[in-house]
């Protein structure tokens, strides 16, 4: 349960002073905001569910501010697709993953929020 709190609780990034937020979890989803930013836009509070399934896979939905919901599929604690046609890389920036999707999307999480058990 210390991972979703790490994911949605109190993150910050030094760089973007954005903090998450947490509205709720069961042990295995959670729903609250996650740093996000788009298209040369500065990064904001987006609002966020992590779902976990039991066979290690997770998915991140994130609502961005067009109303679109960008979806992060996880394995192994990487993330390794996403609902956009774009290439997806990520970096690892202390204990924040840093994921990117060409061409100017850009989203942070704690790595611990989808680590395997």
């Amino acid at each position: 349960m210390h991972r979703f709190l790490l994911l949605l609780g109190l993150l910050a990034s030094p760089a973007t002073a954005q903090v998450a937020t947490q509205s709720g979890t069961d042990g295995q989803n959670a729903l609250g905001t996650v740093p996000c930013a788009t298209a040369g836009m500065p990064v904001e509070s987006c609002p966020a569910e992590l779902r976990r399934k039991d066979d290690g896979t997770a998915t991140l939905a994130v609502q961005l501010k067009t109303g679109e919901v960008r979806r992060i599929y996880f394995e192994n604690g990487a993330p390794t697709s996403s609902s956009s046609a774009s290439k997806i890389t990520s970096e690892t920036r202390g204990d924040i993953l840093v994921i990117f999707i060409e061409p100017s999307e850009v989203y942070e999480i704690p790595k611990a929020a989808v680590a395997n058990q």
